[in-house]
């Protein structure tokens, strides 16, 4: 896989929140595979702010960006569970720019993402996909992750109904 020249990735700053929220934004825009539509979310950078220091107050979570050349073209939230029973298992939520797909961005978001969970004693990744997002499908299998389910008619969008694919990874313990 290749990736972007100059890419690295890295754990979010509060200094972040307005480059975050301005990818968020342009990721609500450009596709229809997140889950937010254009106009939903909010504008506030103190609120995106308060979310970067609950994701940096967790021990199990973590909000990883890649960053080419002082642009944040992606990101990968790592949200781990909030009890004892479940604190073992985190929830994956990523996008990528448009114009940065392919070029090995999510790939790295991932592995890092991977790396990080293990280091956090985390045993557990899942994440779920709109089933005909085909292109991040093949990207999630080939990390490891496996197909546990099929979420019928878990989302609306553009007037049709969308399954969603329920996918999760286990990690060896450290």
């Amino acid at each position: 896989m290749n990736v972007k020249p100059g890419m690295t990735i890295r754990e979010v700053e509060e200094t972040d929140a307005g480059a975050l929220l301005a990818l968020h934004c342009a990721l609500d825009q450009e596709t229809a595979f997140m889950l937010i539509e254009p106009g939903e979310r909010s504008p506030d950078i103190e609120a995106e702010r308060e979310r970067i220091r609950n994701v940096r107050s967790r021990s199990n979570q973590t909000l990883l960006v890649a960053d080419i050349g002082g642009r944040v073209v992606g990101y990968v939230a790592v949200l781990g569970g909030p009890y004892r029973r479940n604190s073992h298992t985190a929830y994956l939520v990523m996008g990528v720019l448009e114009a940065f797909s392919g070029q090995g961005v999510g790939g790295a978001l991932l592995d890092a993402a991977m790396c990080r969970a293990a280091n956090a004693n985390l045993h557990r990744l899942e994440l779920t996909v709109m089933a005909h997002n085909d292109r991040a499908i093949r990207l999630y299998e080939r990390k490891g992750f496996l197909r546990e389910g099929i979420r019928r008619h878990s989302l609306r969008v553009r007037d049709a109904w969308v399954d969603e694919v329920f996918m999760a990874r286990l990690l060896p313990p450290t």
